[in-house]
């Protein structure tokens, strides 16, 4: 009697649809199938949010499906929490979903000698293709993550130097906390003049309209224009700032080379959100030395990411985070401090989100980074 395969798979498999059915089904159809289960913990660290279905519902579930040989919950952190056991197990393949694919995975397989391969993703006949990512889209207005530069496009800095401020457009593809940095209120602003999508249309003319709609005439502190920008624009943006609150400019890269680039390297590590006490603009330290510091530190990361100079993107990223907090030394709550410490030798850079105090670590690296997460750059505007 031949043999069966052993396959393996792993995965949250929160919110349980037709999507996962139609996976495992498929991955089941090369041999008996094992499922190797993020934890409540491991998902918490991952993601920043909370499952909807617990471990033990989810490792339920999973059990009483005919597809499904066995099934565990993975012991593990991380992107790669199921190693130990997968290592164990030695399966003969290694059946992952397209958003699961990733270049470690592959080097992973062909070390152990397992075969790798990617799902087709084919839903089941005569149902939508469907997928968690998609459930969890309240709407489908991204994010902003501030690279380098934050605080240029304020005029009680670009005033005394000009410089760039760097973003990426996130996918909103996975929940992320309010108050934590990635312009959630220009969001917000959004989605009440708009709902589910940015409208098509001019770009500048839609970024002027969130920036006048969290700024009516009379208010008292002008936000940042980079937030509304950072969530109209797709890809990278180097956002160009002289003595104004709108940039004299915006150059857009979504060179698919250089935006994968960015998404293998940038991991992010759940902090919380600013404290209502968090006041970022005491014992500010604003000048023309401080303020050129931050922008050569921007272009020098704008110089590395374009060049794909990893090593050189990680330094100048530190060094950008170190000039805003020259500026705006309470950027930093002591509480993100021993997180930062137990990251900084094995990363080539970090900062934090937005005007700081909490929300996320950003971490560059050259090998994955325990408990951290990694995000997807939106290319263009979705029709």
């Amino acid at each position: 009697m031949e043999t069966r395969k052993k396959v393996f798979v792993s995965g949250c498999f929160d919110m349980l649809h037709s999507g996962h059915i139609a996976f495992l089904e498929e991955a089941a159809s090369f041999g008996d199938l094992y499922v190797g289960l993020g934890s409540d913990k491991t998902i918490f660290e991952l993601k920043g949010r909370k499952t909807v279905c617990s471990e033990n519902e989810r490792l339920y579930m999973l059990k009483a499906l005919r597809c499904v040989k066995d099934a565990w919950i993975s012991k593990g952190s991380g992107m790669l929490d199921f190693l130990d056991e997968m290592i164990t197990l030695h399966p003969d393949i290694f059946f992952v979903n397209s958003d699961g694919d990733s270049e470690i995975k592959r080097e992973i397989c062909q070390k152990h000698n397992i075969e790798y391969i990617v799902s087709q993703r084919i839903p089941h006949q005569n149902l939508e293709k469907r997928s968690t990512t998609e459930l969890r889209k309240i709407c489908n207005i991204p994010y902003r993550l501030d690279l380098a530069g934050g605080w240029l496009d304020q005029l009680d800095v670009n005033q005394y130097y000009p410089g760039a401020v760097l973003t990426i457009n996130m996918e909103p593809d996975q929940h992320f906390n309010s108050r934590s940095g990635l312009s959630t209120s220009s969001r917000k602003a959004a989605i009440e003049m708009w709902g589910n999508q940015i409208p098509s249309d001019d770009l500048e003319k839609l970024a002027k309209m969130v920036f006048c709609f969290e700024n009516p005439p009379g208010t008292k502190y002008i936000s940042g224009s980079q937030d509304a920008i950072g969530i109209i624009y797709p890809g990278l943006n180097k956002i160009n700032y002289d003595n104004g609150f709108w940039p004299q400019s915006i150059e857009s890269i979504t060179d698919e080379s250089i935006l994968q680039f960015i998404e293998k390297h940038l991991y992010m590590v759940p902090l919380f959100p600013r404290k209502q006490q968090f006041d970022v603009l005491k014992d500010t330290q604003i000048n023309t030395e401080n303020a050129k510091l931050l922008s050569q530190a921007a272009e020098n990361c704008w110089q590395a990411i374009l060049k794909r100079d990893l090593r050189a993107w990680g330094k100048a990223t530190t060094e950008s985070f170190n000039a805003q907090i020259r500026m705006f030394p309470h950027m930093i709550d002591p509480d993100t401090i021993p997180i930062l410490n137990q990251y900084k030798d094995n990363v080539l850079g970090w900062k934090l989100c937005g005007a700081g105090g909490g929300g996320y670590w950003v971490f560059i690296s050259e090998k994955p980074v325990t408990g951290a997460f990694q995000i997807k750059i939106r290319r263009e505007i979705l029709k």
